[in-house]
């Protein structure tokens, strides 16, 4: 496994910490010059996913993937988008279930390991006529569609040319105990109350299904996933439910060069999800661990209005390097 070193990546002086560098760019970032398409596909389930594009009439897509309570309109996966068009991929965005503006159908959401949706989404890409596709995926994101190239190791479509994760909690049973540290309480504390607001919405609309009675007792993520995630999944318990689903377990089957980017001072990481040349997962796999960027985060020095961010460029020169 290649481990990428001397790497540039320099945040602003005033972004001394990797909180900060986690924070500034998911409120403050505005990415213009982007204007997305939405299409409804049906999934085998007779749910919905929602899928946002923008199209510039290539041959190249890029389908990006959200983080844990994201969707298509954060900075980090519009700035992604806008940077791919501007080197000839058209670029989809796609919304986990739930996540798009509208409530889906089914008692169960979205989950880390949810690969059948990004299946889906693939197999409808792949009959627009793309000659190659690029996966990008963002914290659970990331997570997900490694696991989804590790699932198919050999069996992956030959359109899908390579994969970048950012941010990646490789190991999800490490990374809930971090989330869940002091530190971290604002996380925390917002990914529950958005998870929640999204169980009390279910409620609303299929109340002979799903049942708001834990939700008093839920104060972190383990205990979101313990009462809801995993039964509503067919997971034994929130264990169960990380083991099963964390990446890092899938990673020595991928077969398209992959780069993993974790910042050093993502404040959601575990060490367990830091790889170097002792714990090689396989060929295929590239990682890179910057000092900074924060949690999907990346903004650089002297960055200017317009910009890419360094996280961007370099995820589209490692694919564009692997198409050489």
């Amino acid at each position: 496994m290649p481990v990428l070193k001397n790497l540039d990546y320099q945040p602003p002086a005033f972004l001394f910490n990797g909180h900060l560098q986690t924070v500034i760019p998911s409120q403050f970032r505005i990415v213009r010059d982007l204007a997305y398409e939405r299409t409804k596909i049906r999934t085998q389930d007779d749910d919905f996913l929602l899928l946002d594009w923008s199209k510039q009439g290539n041959s190249k897509l890029v389908i990006i993937s959200h983080g844990l309570e994201g969707d298509s309109t954060r900075p980090y996966m519009r700035g992604m988008a806008r940077a791919f068009n501007r080197v000839s991929y058209d670029a989809l965005a796609w919304n986990f279930r739930g996540c798009g503006g509208e409530i889906n159908k089914v008692a169960g959401f979205y989950h880390s390991g949810a690969t059948h949706d990004l299946k889906t989404v693939v197999a409808h890409a792949i009959q627009q006529q793309y000659d190659e596709i690029v996966l990008i995926g963002f914290s659970l994101g990331g997570n997900l569609m490694l696991k989804y190239l590790g699932e198919l190791g050999k069996e992956v479509p030959e359109e899908i040319k390579a994969g970048v994760a950012i941010s990646v909690p490789l190991d999800l049973n490490a990374c809930t105990a971090r989330i869940a540290r002091a530190s971290n309480f604002i996380y925390s504390w917002r990914f529950v109350r958005n998870l929640k607001k999204k169980i009390r919405d279910k409620v609303q609309v299929m109340p002979e299904v799903l049942s708001a009675d834990h939700l008093s007792k839920i104060k972190s993520i383990r205990q979101f996933d313990e009462l809801y995630t995993a039964p509503l999944h067919g997971f034994e318990s929130a264990h169960d439910y990380y083991t099963k689903c964390s990446s890092i377990h899938f990673l020595q089957d991928i077969t398209v060069p992959t780069l993993i980017l974790n910042a050093k001072n993502d404040p959601f990481l575990a060490e367990s999800c830091y790889l170097d040349e002792n714990n090689l997962p396989g060929p295929n796999i590239f990682f890179a661990a910057p000092d900074g960027g924060g949690h999907c985060g990346f903004m650089q020095k002297n960055v200017q209005q317009g910009d890419n961010f360094w996280s961007e460029d370099l995820a589209i020169d490692f694919v564009i390097t692997e198409q050489k």
